[in-house]
Protein backbone atom coordinates (compact mmCIF):
# COMPACT_ATOMS: atom_id res chain seq x y z
CA UNK A 1 0.00 0.00 0.00
CA UNK A 2 2.80 2.36 0.91
CA UNK A 3 4.58 1.68 -2.43
CA UNK A 4 1.40 2.51 -4.32
CA UNK A 5 1.08 5.81 -2.46
CA UNK A 6 4.71 6.72 -3.13
CA UNK A 7 4.31 5.76 -6.78
CA UNK A 8 1.20 7.90 -7.05
CA UNK A 9 2.97 10.86 -5.48
CA UNK A 10 5.92 10.50 -7.87
CA UNK A 11 3.63 10.32 -10.88
CA UNK A 12 1.72 13.37 -9.72
CA UNK A 13 5.00 15.26 -9.41
CA UNK A 14 6.61 14.04 -12.62
CA UNK A 15 3.65 14.60 -14.90
CA UNK A 16 3.55 18.41 -14.51
CA UNK A 17 7.36 18.53 -14.69
CA UNK A 18 7.28 16.52 -17.91
CA UNK A 19 4.56 18.75 -19.30
CA UNK A 20 6.60 21.88 -18.56
CA UNK A 21 9.68 20.30 -20.17
CA UNK A 22 7.65 19.56 -23.28
CA UNK A 23 6.51 23.18 -23.43
CA UNK A 24 10.11 24.35 -23.12
CA UNK A 25 12.05 21.86 -25.23
CA UNK A 26 9.75 20.81 -28.07
CA UNK A 27 9.97 23.17 -31.08
CA UNK A 28 6.78 24.99 -31.96
CA UNK A 29 5.19 25.89 -35.24
CA UNK A 30 3.00 28.93 -35.79
CA UNK A 31 0.25 29.55 -38.29
CA UNK A 32 1.85 32.24 -40.43
CA UNK A 33 1.81 32.93 -44.19
CA UNK A 34 4.58 31.43 -46.28
CA UNK A 35 7.41 33.83 -46.99
CA UNK A 36 7.52 34.42 -50.72
CA UNK A 37 10.22 36.40 -52.50
CA UNK A 38 9.20 39.90 -53.47
CA UNK A 39 9.03 40.51 -57.17
CA UNK A 40 12.35 41.79 -58.56
CA UNK A 41 14.28 41.10 -55.34
CA UNK A 42 18.02 41.53 -55.87
CA UNK A 43 20.97 40.85 -53.58
CA UNK A 44 24.09 42.57 -52.35
CA UNK A 45 26.92 40.48 -50.90
CA UNK A 46 28.51 43.07 -48.66
CA UNK A 47 32.10 43.15 -47.38
CA UNK A 48 30.62 43.00 -43.86
CA UNK A 49 29.55 39.41 -44.57
CA UNK A 50 25.86 40.28 -44.86
CA UNK A 51 23.82 39.09 -47.82
CA UNK A 52 21.14 41.71 -48.26
CA UNK A 53 17.89 41.35 -50.18
CA UNK A 54 16.68 44.61 -51.69
CA UNK A 55 14.32 46.22 -54.18
CA UNK A 56 15.43 49.03 -56.47
CA UNK A 57 12.74 51.37 -57.77
CA UNK A 58 14.21 53.14 -60.80
CA UNK A 59 13.83 56.88 -61.28
CA UNK A 60 11.66 58.15 -64.13
CA UNK A 61 12.34 61.23 -66.21
CA UNK A 62 15.03 63.66 -65.13
CA UNK A 63 17.06 61.89 -62.48
CA UNK A 64 17.70 63.48 -59.08
CA UNK A 65 21.31 63.46 -57.87
CA UNK A 66 20.66 61.75 -54.53
CA UNK A 67 18.92 58.36 -54.22
CA UNK A 68 16.55 57.57 -51.36
CA UNK A 69 17.28 54.65 -49.04
CA UNK A 70 14.34 53.43 -46.97
CA UNK A 71 15.21 52.07 -43.51
CA UNK A 72 12.45 49.87 -42.11
CA UNK A 73 11.42 49.59 -38.49
CA UNK A 74 11.92 46.87 -35.96
CA UNK A 75 14.70 46.04 -35.50
CA UNK A 76 13.91 42.93 -37.50
CA UNK A 77 11.54 44.69 -39.95
CA UNK A 78 11.26 43.73 -42.80
CA UNK A 79 10.27 45.45 -46.08
CA UNK A 80 6.67 44.81 -47.08
CA UNK A 81 5.05 45.05 -50.49
CA UNK A 82 2.96 47.98 -49.30
CA UNK A 83 6.17 49.95 -48.59
CA UNK A 84 7.34 49.35 -52.14
CA UNK A 85 3.98 50.23 -53.67
CA UNK A 86 3.66 53.50 -51.76
CA UNK A 87 7.23 54.73 -52.23
CA UNK A 88 7.25 53.88 -55.92
CA UNK A 89 5.43 57.22 -56.38
CA UNK A 90 8.72 59.00 -55.62
CA UNK A 91 10.26 57.60 -58.80
CA UNK A 92 7.91 59.91 -60.73
CA UNK A 93 9.85 62.79 -59.17
CA UNK A 94 13.16 61.45 -60.50
CA UNK A 95 14.34 59.57 -57.41
CA UNK A 96 15.96 56.17 -57.34
CA UNK A 97 14.53 54.42 -54.27
CA UNK A 98 16.19 51.50 -52.51
CA UNK A 99 14.39 49.39 -49.92
CA UNK A 100 16.33 46.62 -48.23
CA UNK A 101 15.83 44.00 -45.54
CA UNK A 102 18.34 44.63 -42.78
CA UNK A 103 20.52 41.66 -41.90
CA UNK A 104 18.63 38.99 -39.99
CA UNK A 105 15.18 39.58 -41.51
CA UNK A 106 13.21 39.34 -44.72
CA UNK A 107 15.27 38.05 -47.64
CA UNK A 108 18.59 38.95 -46.05
CA UNK A 109 20.91 36.44 -44.40
CA UNK A 110 20.57 35.20 -40.82
CA UNK A 111 23.73 35.13 -38.71
CA UNK A 112 24.96 32.00 -36.94
CA UNK A 113 26.57 34.18 -34.27
CA UNK A 114 23.63 36.16 -32.92
CA UNK A 115 25.95 38.42 -30.90
CA UNK A 116 26.85 40.02 -34.27
CA UNK A 117 23.40 41.65 -34.49
CA UNK A 118 24.41 45.10 -33.29
CA UNK A 119 23.92 48.72 -34.23
CA UNK A 120 27.54 48.70 -35.42
CA UNK A 121 26.76 45.89 -37.89
CA UNK A 122 23.69 47.73 -39.21
CA UNK A 123 25.68 50.95 -39.66
CA UNK A 124 28.47 49.10 -41.44
CA UNK A 125 25.95 47.44 -43.76
CA UNK A 126 24.38 50.80 -44.59
CA UNK A 127 27.75 52.35 -45.41
CA UNK A 128 28.59 49.38 -47.63
CA UNK A 129 25.23 49.73 -49.40
CA UNK A 130 25.85 53.41 -50.11
CA UNK A 131 29.25 52.48 -51.54
CA UNK A 132 27.63 49.77 -53.67
CA UNK A 133 25.12 52.24 -55.05
CA UNK A 134 27.99 54.57 -55.91
CA UNK A 135 26.29 57.68 -54.53
CA UNK A 136 28.23 60.57 -53.01
CA UNK A 137 25.28 61.27 -50.74
CA UNK A 138 21.88 59.74 -50.07
CA UNK A 139 18.53 60.71 -48.60
CA UNK A 140 17.60 58.52 -45.63
CA UNK A 141 13.93 57.75 -45.01
CA UNK A 142 13.65 55.98 -41.66
CA UNK A 143 10.57 54.48 -40.03
CA UNK A 144 10.66 54.02 -36.23
CA UNK A 145 13.87 52.03 -35.52
CA UNK A 146 14.93 53.00 -39.05
CA UNK A 147 15.08 56.62 -37.86
CA UNK A 148 17.23 55.56 -34.91
CA UNK A 149 19.60 53.77 -37.29
CA UNK A 150 19.68 56.82 -39.58
CA UNK A 151 20.63 59.04 -36.64
CA UNK A 152 23.42 56.69 -35.56
CA UNK A 153 24.70 56.67 -39.13
CA UNK A 154 24.51 60.46 -39.48
CA UNK A 155 26.51 60.87 -36.27
CA UNK A 156 29.37 58.88 -37.84
CA UNK A 157 28.98 59.81 -41.52
CA UNK A 158 27.30 63.21 -41.88
CA UNK A 159 29.08 63.70 -45.20
CA UNK A 160 27.13 60.78 -46.69
CA UNK A 161 23.63 62.17 -46.05
CA UNK A 162 22.05 65.03 -47.99
CA UNK A 163 18.84 65.12 -45.95
CA UNK A 164 16.70 62.82 -43.82
CA UNK A 165 13.05 62.01 -43.21
CA UNK A 166 11.92 60.29 -40.01
CA UNK A 167 8.43 58.85 -39.53
CA UNK A 168 7.42 57.82 -36.02
CA UNK A 169 11.06 58.02 -34.89
CA UNK A 170 12.43 56.19 -31.90
CA UNK A 171 14.65 58.07 -29.44
CA UNK A 172 18.19 59.32 -29.86
CA UNK A 173 20.44 56.72 -28.25
CA UNK A 174 21.19 56.08 -25.52
CA UNK A 175 17.61 56.80 -24.53
CA UNK A 176 17.16 59.43 -21.83
CA UNK A 177 14.49 57.95 -19.57
CA UNK A 178 14.35 61.19 -17.59
CA UNK A 179 12.67 62.84 -20.57
CA UNK A 180 9.59 60.63 -20.20
CA UNK A 181 8.30 62.94 -17.47
CA UNK A 182 7.98 65.82 -19.95
CA UNK A 183 4.44 66.11 -21.31
CA UNK A 184 3.51 67.23 -24.79
CA UNK A 185 1.80 70.64 -25.10
CA UNK A 186 -1.98 70.34 -24.94
CA UNK A 187 -2.22 72.36 -28.16
CA UNK A 188 -0.87 69.36 -30.10
CA UNK A 189 -3.97 67.33 -29.14
CA UNK A 190 -2.02 64.09 -28.95
CA UNK A 191 -3.60 60.94 -27.58
CA UNK A 192 -2.47 57.47 -26.62
CA UNK A 193 -3.16 54.44 -28.84
CA UNK A 194 -6.06 52.27 -27.68
CA UNK A 195 -3.84 49.15 -27.67
CA UNK A 196 -0.29 48.78 -26.35
CA UNK A 197 2.75 46.66 -27.16
CA UNK A 198 2.64 45.37 -23.59
CA UNK A 199 -0.84 43.95 -24.19
CA UNK A 200 0.41 42.28 -27.34
CA UNK A 201 3.39 40.69 -25.62
CA UNK A 202 1.29 39.39 -22.75
CA UNK A 203 -1.11 37.78 -25.20
CA UNK A 204 1.45 36.09 -27.49
CA UNK A 205 4.50 35.19 -25.38
CA UNK A 206 4.72 31.61 -24.10
CA UNK A 207 7.07 29.77 -21.74
CA UNK A 208 9.34 28.48 -24.55
CA UNK A 209 9.65 31.89 -26.23
CA UNK A 210 10.45 33.47 -22.87
CA UNK A 211 13.25 30.97 -22.20
CA UNK A 212 14.61 31.34 -25.74
CA UNK A 213 14.80 35.10 -25.21
CA UNK A 214 16.54 34.82 -21.84
CA UNK A 215 19.18 32.37 -23.12
CA UNK A 216 19.81 34.44 -26.25
CA UNK A 217 20.26 37.66 -24.29
CA UNK A 218 22.36 36.17 -21.50
CA UNK A 219 24.52 33.63 -23.37
CA UNK A 220 23.98 34.18 -27.12
CA UNK A 221 22.42 30.70 -27.29
CA UNK A 222 19.89 29.72 -29.95
CA UNK A 223 17.60 27.24 -28.20
CA UNK A 224 15.21 27.56 -31.14
CA UNK A 225 15.87 27.83 -34.86
CA UNK A 226 15.61 31.04 -36.87
CA UNK A 227 12.60 29.58 -38.67
CA UNK A 228 10.69 28.89 -35.47
CA UNK A 229 11.43 32.23 -33.85
CA UNK A 230 10.87 34.22 -37.03
CA UNK A 231 7.42 32.64 -37.16
CA UNK A 232 6.88 33.52 -33.51
CA UNK A 233 7.86 37.17 -33.98
CA UNK A 234 5.64 37.36 -37.06
CA UNK A 235 2.67 36.44 -34.86
CA UNK A 236 3.87 38.84 -32.15
CA UNK A 237 4.35 41.75 -34.56
CA UNK A 238 0.93 41.17 -36.08
CA UNK A 239 -0.67 41.41 -32.65
CA UNK A 240 1.38 44.45 -31.65
CA UNK A 241 0.60 46.18 -34.95
CA UNK A 242 -2.71 47.16 -33.36
CA UNK A 243 -0.73 49.58 -31.19
CA UNK A 244 0.59 51.39 -34.29
CA UNK A 245 -2.83 52.58 -35.40
CA UNK A 246 -5.36 55.15 -34.29
CA UNK A 247 -8.02 52.94 -35.85
CA UNK A 248 -7.29 49.33 -34.93
CA UNK A 249 -9.83 48.12 -37.50
CA UNK A 250 -7.23 48.95 -40.15
CA UNK A 251 -4.90 46.17 -38.96
CA UNK A 252 -3.61 44.48 -42.10
CA UNK A 253 -3.29 40.79 -42.85
CA UNK A 254 -0.38 38.99 -41.20
CA UNK A 255 2.86 39.39 -43.18
CA UNK A 256 5.91 37.15 -42.82
CA UNK A 257 9.60 38.02 -42.93
CA UNK A 258 10.37 39.39 -39.46
CA UNK A 259 13.67 38.41 -37.84
CA UNK A 260 13.54 37.47 -34.16
CA UNK A 261 17.21 37.27 -33.17
CA UNK A 262 18.04 40.43 -35.10
CA UNK A 263 15.32 42.19 -33.14
CA UNK A 264 16.27 41.21 -29.60
CA UNK A 265 20.06 41.32 -30.00
CA UNK A 266 20.12 44.66 -31.82
CA UNK A 267 18.01 46.18 -29.06
CA UNK A 268 20.35 44.68 -26.47
CA UNK A 269 23.32 46.35 -28.21
CA UNK A 270 21.78 49.76 -27.43
CA UNK A 271 23.22 49.32 -23.94
CA UNK A 272 26.79 49.43 -25.26
CA UNK A 273 26.50 52.68 -27.19
CA UNK A 274 28.34 55.90 -26.34
CA UNK A 275 26.21 59.04 -26.29
CA UNK A 276 25.34 59.89 -29.90
CA UNK A 277 24.40 63.44 -28.95
CA UNK A 278 28.02 64.58 -28.75
CA UNK A 279 28.49 64.02 -32.49
CA UNK A 280 25.07 65.39 -33.45
CA UNK A 281 25.45 68.86 -31.96
CA UNK A 282 24.41 71.56 -34.47
CA UNK A 283 23.92 69.01 -37.25
CA UNK A 284 23.19 70.97 -40.46
CA UNK A 285 21.45 68.13 -42.34
CA UNK A 286 17.81 69.07 -43.10
CA UNK A 287 15.42 66.81 -41.21
CA UNK A 288 11.67 66.27 -41.54
CA UNK A 289 9.90 64.40 -38.75
CA UNK A 290 6.37 63.07 -39.22
CA UNK A 291 4.75 62.08 -35.92
CA UNK A 292 1.31 60.50 -35.66
CA UNK A 293 -1.31 62.03 -33.41
CA UNK A 294 -1.69 58.82 -31.41
CA UNK A 295 1.80 57.38 -31.70
CA UNK A 296 2.69 55.34 -28.63
CA UNK A 297 6.29 56.60 -28.59
CA UNK A 298 6.63 59.56 -26.24
CA UNK A 299 6.36 62.95 -27.95
CA UNK A 300 9.49 64.20 -26.22
CA UNK A 301 11.64 61.73 -28.15
CA UNK A 302 10.62 63.40 -31.41
CA UNK A 303 11.04 66.85 -29.89
CA UNK A 304 14.57 66.05 -28.67
CA UNK A 305 15.84 65.94 -32.26
CA UNK A 306 15.27 69.71 -32.45
CA UNK A 307 18.07 70.15 -29.88
CA UNK A 308 20.63 68.70 -32.29
CA UNK A 309 19.40 69.31 -35.85
CA UNK A 310 19.53 72.99 -36.81
CA UNK A 311 17.27 72.64 -39.85
CA UNK A 312 14.29 70.61 -38.64
CA UNK A 313 10.55 70.54 -39.25
CA UNK A 314 8.19 68.41 -37.13
CA UNK A 315 4.70 67.69 -38.46
CA UNK A 316 1.91 66.14 -36.40
CA UNK A 317 -0.23 63.85 -38.56
CA UNK A 318 -3.88 63.82 -37.45
CA UNK A 319 -5.74 60.53 -37.44
CA UNK A 320 -2.54 58.48 -37.55
CA UNK A 321 -0.59 56.43 -35.07
CA UNK A 322 2.91 55.01 -35.37
CA UNK A 323 2.16 53.59 -38.84
CA UNK A 324 1.53 56.91 -40.58
CA UNK A 325 1.92 55.53 -44.09
CA UNK A 326 -0.87 53.03 -43.48
CA UNK A 327 -3.46 55.44 -42.06
CA UNK A 328 -2.59 58.65 -43.92
CA UNK A 329 -0.73 57.58 -47.08
CA UNK A 330 -1.64 60.60 -49.20
CA UNK A 331 -0.57 63.13 -46.56
CA UNK A 332 2.56 61.07 -45.87
CA UNK A 333 3.60 61.26 -49.53
CA UNK A 334 2.65 64.91 -49.96
CA UNK A 335 4.74 66.10 -47.00
CA UNK A 336 7.73 64.01 -48.09
CA UNK A 337 7.53 65.35 -51.63
CA UNK A 338 7.30 68.96 -50.42
CA UNK A 339 10.35 68.42 -48.22
CA UNK A 340 12.34 66.87 -51.05
CA UNK A 341 11.55 69.81 -53.33
CA UNK A 342 12.47 72.47 -50.75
Amino acid sequence: MTKKIVKGILISLLLPIGYVLLLILVPRTYDVPDTSARENTQYWDLPTGSRIGYTHLTAKGEKQPYPIIYLHGGPGGPIFDRNIKLLSALTDDGFDVYLYDQVGCGWSSRLDDISAYTTERHKADLLAIINNIGADKVILLGQSWGAVLATLFIADHPDKVERAIYTGPGPILPMRTDLQKIKAPDTLELRNPSYTNKQGREKIYNIRATLVEKLALAFNWKLASDKEMDQFVTVLNHEMSKSTLCDTSLTSLMESGAGYYSMIKTVQSFNDLPDTRIKLKDCPIPLLILRGQCDGIKWVYSAEYASYFKNINIEIIPGAGHAIAREQPELYLRLIREFLKA
